[in-house]
């Protein structure tokens, strides 16, 4: 039995794309040339079809590129609908002489194009948007195509898989480094990668990344990001990890988004200025410990629970605000097929000037799946949640509910201070219904807290701008793996 999790969700669509993963297993038979060893190789090759629709409260944005004024900003926004296919096609050898090749292309075509995908051309970062839709809630699945990974393993070294060039990344619950997988365009990162079992029960993963290229398509090449992770298994279910996660690139396009994107002398006076935000410098390191586990009690129950602390801090000339501690605690049960536990995860702010922000997770499975909070509020947020999952043959059902509270006390429009962000709950299908063939349903829902804003501002249309306004969102998904 599979305890049913966030991660749990997107694990299932990583294994049907057949994403590589070490394994110390030696081979049925070791090709004798290279020939041999890319017949006996494997897929990295799917299709995935998906419809999304988004229905958002609220205005349409007030700038299309840069300080270019959207002369309807003043209009509702009008739902988004998209009908996307991604397709990957791609091939890993088997090892030949300790070595092995992998490559991947990517396609992502719209096919519904109602949306705005947040890409322009010119500048794409957390608030950019798509001219020609700028009247659409957003969906951030643009159109590529080019190569989303090519690397060589080499494994000369026992227990150990060296790994160059262009690859997914996941580590742990994906929360601080993942691939982004749910989104058409992955996260994907080039550099060298280990990892290293040589000691009993234990993993050592370690990386130099030179560039990422983002789900917004953008290839980011001005830093690096090194990567330390280790993990000890105390069981086959249960571990204990410790990682650090040092980003020197000073630009990911989460300047605004980070530190405030207010206007005028106001935004300059309480640092929080889009245009001066812009420029920020996101370098920063994250240290930290992680145990989790599903520990059996007997055939039928088992516990769950998880404990994590991080703290994040300026790093490699990166902004001195960037200083906040993270922390998740939390546990349930499972019986048969049915789980059920209660979290709370804290995402701290730094009196209001920054939040803890993960620039490299997966940061969808989080605080809900609408994400609202796809970069944490200078406010931060302090999300407890309830998750259930049930799985039943080839059914797995899941759904959440969340209340998300902010850290530190917030302007709510009109005067006074808030604290509560809103409440979100998901819910999701899944059905294997044949080899290589997953079906799935998913809906989010958000509702509006108490009514944010950055700045103190009046109850007039600008003023409300900043607000978390409510969003549901529904998404049809038919994947193929080949």
């Amino acid at each position: 039995m599979s305890v049913i999790s966030p991660t749990a969700r997107l694990g299932m669509i990583s294994a049907l794309l057949g994403i590589t993963a070490f394994s110390a297993q030696a081979e049925e038979r070791v090709p004798q040339s290279f020939m041999e060893a890319i017949k006996a190789g494997k897929s990295l090759s799917s299709l995935r079809l998906r419809y999304e629709h988004v229905d958002q409260d609220g205005l349409q944005p007030p700038t299309i590129i840069g300080a270019q004024a959207n002369p309807t900003a003043n209009e509702d926004l009008r739902s988004a609908s998209a009908l996307t296919l991604r397709t990957l096609l791609g091939w890993q050898t088997a090892p030949y002489q300790n070595i092995s090749f992998a490559g991947q292309l990517i396609n992502v075509t719209k096919f519904i194009d109602n949306f705005n995908d947040g890409t322009n051309g010119v500048l794409i970062d957390a608030i950019s948007n798509n001219p020609s839709n700028i009247d659409r809630a957003k969906i951030v699945d643009p159109d590529i195509t080019e190569i989303n990974q090519l690397y060589v393993d080499w494994t000369g070294l026992k227990d150990t898989r060296i790994r160059f060039g262009r690859q997914q990344i996941n580590l742990d619950n994906f929360r601080f480094i993942g691939d982004v997988i749910f989104r058409q365009v992955m996260q994907v990162f080039d550099g060298v990668t280990m990892l290293n079992q040589s000691i009993s029960n234990t993993e050592l993963y370690v990386g130099h990344i030179e560039r990422v290229r983002q789900l917004t398509t953008e290839l980011r090449d001005d830093g690096a990001l090194e990567i330390i992770n280790m993990k000890y298994r105390l069981s086959p279910t249960e571990s204990l990890s410790g990682y650090g996660y040092f980003s020197s690139f000073d630009d990911l396009g989460f300047g605004r988004a980070w530190f405030g994107n207010a206007a005028g002398t106001a935004g300059i006076a309480q640092g929080k200025n889009g245009a001066i935000n812009q420029e920020a410098d996101q370098g920063n390191k994250i240290i930290g410990v992680r145990l989790d586990g599903v520990h059996p009690v007997n055939q039928s129950w088992k516990g769950l629970y998880t404990a994590e602390y991080a703290k994040q801090t300026d790093y490699s000339g990166g902004d001195s605000r960037i200083d906040a501690h993270y922390y998740k605690i939390g546990g349930g049960f499972a019986y048969n097929g049915f789980s059920l536990r209660a979290d709370q995860e804290l995402l701290s702010s730094n009196d209001g000037q920054y939040g803890f922000q993960m620039p490299y997770g997966t940061n969808h499975l989080f605080q809900g799946w609408v994400d609202k909070f796809l970069s944490t509020p200078q406010e931060g947020i302090k999300d407890t949640f309830i998750t259930a999952g049930y799985k039943a043959g080839n059914f797995t059902f899941f759904m959440d509910y969340h209340i998300l509270d902010s850290d530190v006390g917030f302007n709510t429009v009109g005067g006074g201070t808030g604290s509560r962000l809103g409440k979100e709950w998901n819910a999701s299908v899944t059905y294997n219904f044949a080899e290589n063939w997953m079906a799935r349903f998913e809906y989010g829902s958000f509702k509006e807290g108490d009514h944010y804003t950055s700045l103190p501002a009046a109850n007039t249309v600008a003023g409300n701008r900043g607000r978390f306004r409510d969003t549901e969102k529904t998404w049809v998904t038919l994947m193929y793996s080949f």
